[in-house]
């Protein structure tokens, strides 16, 4: 049993409750056992422990903030490998330029990237995480597989999205011909992955989603036959839609109607569906998908640094659409911190609609309990409430930075970026006084480096991968218990 005393608690339940100073209780079944006010109250440990709490884990929450873990709605970790290109493109300049550079990926180059991605989410309050991994390379090796083991090795839980591109610019698609698949394989690997990972279980810590990439890389065969797929196998969906004009003028062109009229007559508006971007939405647009309760993951780091527009967030709210926080990749997003997006996305927001637009207690919600229902698992995670996973981030808001802000919310999120205490995913520990547990970020700092000049460097000098990857375990294979972790 673990207990958090002396922090505030945001926990973003539906009363928007919140303690000036108060008490978290983890128990040993990675859930959360208690929450309130004040100190725990007398003899609560041992009735919540039927009689004897066993040993006692105390963390003194003294100046620190308590608040769910953040959720990624939007990623794409291989990316981390080409940071820094394209600095001045838009998004389908940026796009082509880094095609044929991702031509070139393998199991090697994605484990590395993942990996430090990962742990970099980590050390910015991102307990949940998905991925948007769409490029297969032939003879890259399994690249599924070797995300899902840099988030095993992390301790994230994770919800990776299997992507897929089959219209390649000969047939009038964006991406190169040799980064496609062919629509049928491009179905089977997407129902395989399922098959082999997804675990639908309250506790889990992974679950597939069925993923292609856009209406300008994806055939409308591919569109229609991937949302069937995940329905009959009652998994999620993702894709990338509305996030810039060029895309508009794409979906005029060669469907006759906008991106979200196309997304509608292929099956892809739903409450199993969230949409990456929603920049570009009319009023229209912005109906259909709250009536039919479709998700947008809001990246506004990644729409400011392509210079793709903002995203109507105060109006999609207000439409009852689930809205959550994506980084997006980090080839688009290099600061890649979650916690940042909180402020960014407040920013964003009043920039479109003046500085009642969206509060700090708004955007934290969209980074916590609306990810959490974008990704379909708001009963399980995204709030700090008895019987949820105890996915919590504790943010140390009493440093120099944050001095002088009473407000801890407002410190949290308008405030620079706060260190993380201590980050539990199902109670296990990953960040511990702002560094990984879980992993050596020095090695994962090396590791991403040497993919990166090697995925840079001309093909014919490429240095072969130069250590063994590690096997991921299957989605039916139980978690480790807490002393196995530790």
């Amino acid at each position: 049993m673990l207990v958090v005393t002396g922090a505030a608690i945001a926990t973003v339940d539906p009363a928007g409750t919140e303690h000036r100073t108060g008490h978290l209780v983890v128990g040993d079944d990675g859930r959360i056992a208690a929450v309130g006010p004040g100190d725990v109250p007398a003899g609560q440990l041992e009735q919540l422990a039927g009689g004897d709490p066993g040993e006692v884990q105390r963390v003194d929450g003294t100046g620190c903030l308590a608040t769910p873990g953040l959720v990624n709605t939007h990623h794409h970790l291989y990316q981390w490998a080409t940071r820094g290109l394209a600095q001045q493109d838009t998004l389908f300049g940026w796009l082509t330029t880094l095609y044929p550079i991702w031509s070139r990926i393998d199991a090697d180059t994605v484990h590395a990237a993942a990996a430090a991605n990962l742990g970099w989410l980590a050390l910015s309050g991102c307990t949940t995480s998905t991925d948007h991994h769409y490029v297969f390379p032939r003879d890259g090796g399994d690249l599924f597989a070797a995300e899902i083991a840099a988030a095993q090795r992390i301790g994230l839980r994770f919800q990776p999205c299997r992507g897929s591109m089959d219209l390649g610019r000969s047939a009038g698609g964006l991406p190169p011909d040799s980064t496609v698949e062919d629509t049928d394989a491009a179905l089977a690997a997407t129902e395989a992955a399922i098959d082999r990972w997804h675990d639908p279980s309250p506790e889990s810590m992974l679950r597939v989603a069925v993923a292609p990439c856009s209406p300008f890389s994806v055939t409308p065969r591919l569109m229609r036959e991937a949302a069937e797929l995940a329905r009959r196998r009652g998994v999620r969906l993702h894709t990338h839609l509305a996030e810039t004009t060029d895309e508009e003028q794409y979906c005029q062109a060669n469907h006759g109607c906008t991106p979200v009229q196309y997304a509608e007559q292929l099956g892809w508006l739903g409450t199993d569906v969230w949409l990456a971007h929603g920049v570009h939405l009319d009023d229209a647009a912005v109906a259909r998908l709250g009536a039919t309760g479709t998700g947008v993951a809001h990246c506004p780091s990644s729409n400011a640094r392509l210079g793709a527009g903002t995203a109507r967030v105060t109006d999609l709210l207000a439409a009852g659409v689930p809205v959550g926080l994506g980084v997006d990749g980090a080839a688009s997003q290099e600061a890649g911190h979650l916690g940042e997006e909180l402020r960014q996305a407040l920013y964003a927001a009043r920039l479109r609609g003046g500085p009642g637009a969206l509060s700090a207690r708004d955007a934290l919600a969209m980074g916590t309990i609306g990810g959490a229902r974008c990704l379909g698992r708001d009963a399980e995670i995204g709030s700090l409430q008895v019987g949820k996973l105890a996915d919590v981030a504790l943010w140390r808001l009493d440093g120099l930075g944050h001095a002088g802000i009473t407000d801890p919310v407002a410190a949290l999120v308008l405030g620079p970026p706060a260190p993380v205490e201590l980050l539990l995913v199902g109670g296990r520990p990953v960040v511990q006084r702002a560094e990984l547990r879980t992993a050596d970020s020095g090695d994962l700092a090396r590791e991403a480096a040497r993919t990166h000049d090697a995925l840079l460097a001309p093909p014919d000098i490429q240095p072969a991968a130069t250590r063994a990857l590690p096997e991921p375990r299957r989605a039916a294979v139980p978690a480790p218990t807490r002393t196995e972790q530790e």
